[in-house]
This record gives C-alpha cells, structure tokens and sequence, in this order.
C-alpha cells in the first residue's frame, strides 16, 4: 500500500477498509479516486474473506467535502468533458454502493458534503457523530444535488428534504438521523472501539449487530421543531411561493431560509425544486441517477456553474452574478431543458419505461 495513493485499502480481520486520502483537500473526490473505489468494491466483493467495507476518510476534518469543482470549473472553461465522463462513473459507483451485497460502513464524521454524501450515504450501516456536518450545497455553486442525493432528499420525511436541498443547509447528528441519512450515532471518542470490534466480525449479521450496539442517543438536532413551518411552506408549487411563504411566516427560522434561498442560484433553485418532485415519483436510485445525470450535463453547460464557483472557491468573493439574475426570469423551458433525454449519452442505470427486460 502507497501511503501517497489518493484511497488507501487495506484489511483488518474481516473487514476491508477503504480510505479517502486527500487530506488537504478534505478528501475531495477525483475521478481517479471513483475508479479506485470501484475496483476495490469490485475486489472485496469476490474476496470470500471479505465480510465488510469500511468506509474513511484521512485526516481530522471530514470523510470528504464533495467532488473536486475546481476541477470540474475548469474543464467547463475549457469546453472540455471530463467532467461528464468523472460523473458517469461517480453515479455508477453511487449505485454500487447502494446495491453492495456485504455490509458497507461509512463513517460520516465531520464534513460530508455533495459527492462525499454519495459514497457514504448509500451504504447499508451509516455512522455519525457529534462532528457531523452533513449537505448538499450545489444551489449555492450554480449547480443541482446529485450522487443520488435528491432521492435521498426525497424520501425524507415531510419537507425536510425539499429544505435542505434549496438552502444547502448542513445538518447534524440528530438531523441526519431524522432526515433518514444516517443510522447510528457514535460519538467521536467512541470510533476506536467500533472499528476494532468491527475488525472482530465474521458474518455480516455480527457488524450490523456490533454497529447497534455502539451506537447511543443523539444529542438534539434543531429540524423536529421546525417541521410545521417547513412542511407548510415547503409544500407550496413554486420557489417563488415557498419563499414568499417562508418570508411571511412568523418563525425567524423561516425568515432566515428565506434569505438564505435567495441568495443561491436561481436557475438551480427551480431545477433542484423539480428534481425533488420528480424523484419521489421515480422511485428507485437507478431512474433517480438517470435523471441527474440528465440535470448535470445541462448544468455543466450553463454560465452559473463556473461563476458559482468562482465566486465560492476561486475568487471567494462570495458575490455571484447568477443568470438569469431573479426567480422571475427563470422560465419552465429552461428547467424542461435540464430534464430533456440525452441519447446515445444517457447514463443508462435504469430500463426505459416500457423496455424488455432484454432491451
């Protein structure tokens, strides 16, 4: 093993574990890293020894703070399309995951963010701890959650979902939980020792049950309180309704998500909307993935992107000129277009609707 290597793989009685190494750029994912992850899953799959992967990530700030998109900034720039081949594989690798036929464990500690919550939250045992700060921020860099993230926002409870992906708000511990994106908290302190009795395990059935039973009560999230507001408000058809509902409510909470709606993308704030909605009617990953492929190709070749990132990473001014500028300029053709089918460049999880199971 080459300590440099950008995901380190190695095993521990039963358990392969694979971690993210990217420290300095908080594990940031590359599309040499998707790959890796890919032929080790595809490694500890055929490895009868192998009972389990255990997910990491180097150093003490995160498991990983999303996709590189400087990188992916910069090859738009470029007009090249790199960026789109890196997403093929990452999705795919998202629906290898979620279908993984041996216990997956990802210890979400710290920053989990865009595609770090897609290599993680798709896994089978999911832990979090009192560090966790966990997202989905694309609205505020001009693009749309992706990695399966807005099926995972869909199946929330209420309108959780539909908040956390227009806000890009992080959440917690007892959050994540609620929002069905994690399973078990653990405290930080308590890591050591559920990585070690991990390492113990034979059956799968033995890192499930080793998993619940380190696992203790969340310390108190902020989302349970809020959820009248944010069910109401976030039901409503539009985003230009939901903020306007947002703003008229009488909870600063809701004032402040308001606000916070505002300042994102506008084109992504209704793509996003759409995404959400249309998921829950999709149904499975694969048909959700699909669709976000759909959404990122268009993303990727639209002007808010690369000023999102400019203006978060780049610049860090933290100034965007979003285009179109207002809610009100955003028309249903330029969201249709988001959604419009690709080809021959589809991604291809899912069967079309009506296809043989042969076709």
């Amino acid at each position: 093993m080459n300590h440099e290597d950008p995901v380190l793989s190695h095993t521990e009685g039963s358990v392969r574990h694979l971690t993210l190494n990217r420290p300095r750029a908080l594990n940031a994912l590359n599309h040499v890293m998707v790959r890796l992850m890919a032929d080790a899953l595809d490694a500890a799959e055929r490895d009868e020894a192998v009972v389990a992967v255990l997910l990491t990530g180097a150093g003490e700030r995160g498991l990983c703070a999303g996709g590189d998109i400087r990188a992916v900034r910069d090859d738009a720039l470029a007009g090249g399309t790199a960026s789109l081949d890196f997403w093929r594989d990452e999705y795919r690798l998202n629906a290898r995951i979620a279908r993984f036929p041996k216990p997956y464990v990802a210890l979400m500690d710290g920053i989990v963010m865009g595609g770090g919550v897609g290599v993680s939250a798709h896994g089978s045992v999911r832990i979090v701890t009192e560090r966790s700060r966990i997202a989905m921020p694309e609205t505020g860099i001009g693009f749309v959650p992706d990695v399966g993230g807005t099926y995972l926002l869909a199946t929330a409870p209420g309108e959780l979902g539909t908040h956390l992906a227009l806000t890009g708000d992080p959440v917690g511990a007892a959050d994540a939980l609620l929002c069905g994106l994690a399973d078990h908290f653990v405290p930080a302190e308590g890591l050591t020792a559920l990585v070690a009795a991990l390492a113990q395990c034979t059956t799968p059935a033995e890192i499930t049950a080793a998993a619940r039973r380190h696992a203790r009560p969340a310390p108190g999230g902020e989302l349970a309180a809020h959820r009248d507001w944010i069910d109401s408000c976030y039901a409503a058809g539009t985003v230009e309704e939901i903020v306007d509902r947002l703003t008229g409510h009488g909870d600063p909470a809701a004032k402040q998500a308001a606000e916070t709606i505002r300042a994102k993308a506008p084109t992504s704030l209704k793509v996003t909307l759409e995404a959400v909605r249309r998921a829950r009617r999709l149904g499975g990953l694969e048909a959700v993935l699909d669709q976000e492929f759909r959404v990122s190709t268009a993303a990727f070749a639209g002007p808010d992107l690369i000023e999102g990132v400019r203006a978060q990473i780049v610049d860090k001014d933290r100034d965007p000129r979003w285009h179109p500028a207002r809610l009100s300029e955003v028309t249903d053709e330029d969201v249709a277009r988001h959604f419009a089918p690709l080809g021959d460049r589809e991604l291809g999880l899912a069967p079309l609707p009506g296809a043989s199971p042969e076709g």
